[in-house]
Formats: C-alpha cells, structure tokens, sequence
C-alpha cells in the first residue's frame, strides 16, 4: 500500500547541483522540482551536495524525505543514495544497487538480455582494450553508436560512420570514462517510456522524440524546441502495449523503485531495442516524465507528491 503524505507536515530537503558534467541540468531540474513540490504545498529546503555545508545541514536538519534532482556520477550512480542510506533518510528513486546497475549501460545491458529485452548487439572496449577497428566494422557495421558507459544525458555519444570516425569517436568517448560502448546503429522511430512505482510499477504514455538533429543528443534533451514530443506516440495498440510492458519489464530487471525512464529504438522493420534506463529522469520544463505524466492526467504537483509516497512506502 502506497503511503500517504501530509505535504504540510513533510519538510523535503531537495538535492541539486552536484559536480558532475550534468550539473547545468540538474540546477534547472531542481528548480522545476522545487515549484512543483511547493506548489504541493512540501516545506522545501534546496541543498547542493557540492558545498559541504550543505552536506551538513543534509545531515543534522531533520527532513522527512530526500528529493534527488541530481543527474550523472555521483547523483544517479548511487553514490547520493549510500549517504542518505546511511544517515536514514528516505529518498525518491532507486536504490544502491539499481542507481549504479542502470548507470552502467554495460552491465544493464546483462540484465536485459537476461531479463529478454532486446538490445542492440554491442562490444566494450576496457581502459587497457586495443581498438581494433576492421573487428569493430565487421560485427557491427560501418556505422555504430559509440558511448562512454556511465555517463547520462547523451554527454559522450556520437553517432559515426566509417573507420576513421570511429577510431576518433572512442577516443574523444575515453576522455569521459575507462569503459566504452559501442553499439550497433539502429535507425527508427526514438521513444521513451516512464514507469512509476514499486511493487506494482505501471507504464506513463509512451513519448516518440522527433529531434531537430539526427538524434536525441544533448542539446536536444535540454534546449527548448531542439525537439518535438509527440505523447501519446502515435503507434498502434499492440506495439504501445509491448513496449509499455518491456518498459516496466526493465524496471523490474534493474529492481529499480519509484520511478524510472526506458529509451527505445523502433526499428523500421517493427523491431523494438531498448538502450538504456534512467533512474533520476529530467524534471526541466522540457523534461519528458513530466510530459508522459500529464498526459496520463497527472499534475507535475501531483507526480511529484507520489514520488514521495513511493519514497516513503520504500521505507
């Protein structure tokens, strides 16, 4: 049973800021937060983990519940939540174990396949990994997706084509991170689909992503009209309904809570892949879950609120 929250008797300590390459982000998520949770009428205090100081009155101030607007390594990796884990306090999202697993595009890609969810076939380069290109081209073709494998918000991502691209692509992609993916290009239609809950978890409308570029970088995710968010995605009721179910299929495989954000690839043979799961989704005002939730009739107050009680229930 989902818990019931007093907004005017909870005090939430809203978490933004943070030093990871998304922080720009997550300050502008904060504040779409903090007007939503107000709004609700939450006693709200914003902290930013990156100032000690903040870290303390985190600590010594008494609030009910964690709200996490933190974005990247260090907010969405489980880092954050192992703290709040161990000073007690309850927070939205996922917990240790499921922040780090779905920050990891590698090892989230196991559990997928495992949990038979298509993914598109791939090869992970190691820090100490010689790039063999021709290898690289012969099992996944001359155009590929190339990745670091923990970073969020498209930060790192090319999208290349021929030998020379990719060999530049992974090494501008190593200067984010020790691990790269490299995936095959699947061309299709972008999706999305938020899954909100726990035990029970349920599946948002699904949003189809058209951006102005050839993908769903970071520009597009963040820029207001860099891209067009077509909810409900105007597909047909058998494919809305598989995805929705993988969606909430891959909720279950991370054992993530509360809430999270699947992206597919609908391919143009009607082949659906998903590539990756995020567990601190966006809360711009461009955001998606805000979008696939007001379509389902739900307030961003409103989302925002059960939120909390999901935190709460997860106590």
């Amino acid at each position: 049973m989902v818990a019931c929250v007093d907004p005017q008797h909870c005090h939430v300590a809203l978490l933004v800021g943070g030093i990871s390459g998304e922080r720009e982000v997550s300050l502008a998520s904060g504040e779409g937060a903090h007007q939503a949770l107000t709004e609700a009428g939450f006693q709200v205090t914003t902290l930013d983990p990156a100032d000690k100081d903040d870290l303390k009155t985190l600590i010594d101030g008494g609030f009910d519940v964690a709200f996490i607007c933190l974005h990247g390594k260090y907010g969405e990796d489980g880092t954050l939540q192992g703290m709040l884990e161990m000073i007690g306090l309850p927070y939205i999202g996922s917990g240790v174990w499921s922040s780090a697993l779905a920050m990891d595009k590698v090892k989230s890609k196991v559990f997928y396949q495992a949990a038979g969810i298509s993914t598109p076939p791939s090869i992970t380069l190691g820090v100490n990994d010689t790039v063999d290109v021709e290898e690289i081209v012969g099992s996944l073709g001359e155009r590929c997706v190339v990745k670091p494998a923990t970073e969020g918000s498209a930060l790192g991502v090319f999208i290349v084509e021929g030998h020379d691209a990719i060999q530049e692509a992974i090494e501008k992609a190593r200067e984010l991170d020790n691990e790269i993916l490299v995936e095959r290009y699947i061309k299709g239609k972008e999706l999305t689909v938020a899954v909100i809950g726990n035990d029970n978890p349920r599946a948002l409308p699904i949003i189809e992503i058209v951006p102005v570029n050839d993908f769903y970088d970071y520009g597009a995710k963040y820029k207001p009209g860099a891209s067009q968010h077509l909810c409900p995605a105007p597909l047909s009721e058998e494919t809305t309904r598989q995805i929705q179910n993988m969606a909430v299929q891959a909720h279950k495989a991370l054992e993530c809570a509360g809430v999270s954000r699947s992206d597919f690839i609908l391919d143009d043979e009607g082949d659906w892949w998903i590539l990756e799961t995020n567990t601190i989704p966006g809360m711009t005002g461009t955001s998606l879950l805000p979008d696939a939730a007001r379509a389902a009739g739900i307030s961003f107050p409103e989302l925002c609120t059960m939120l909390i009680e999901f935190a709460l229930e997860k106590k």
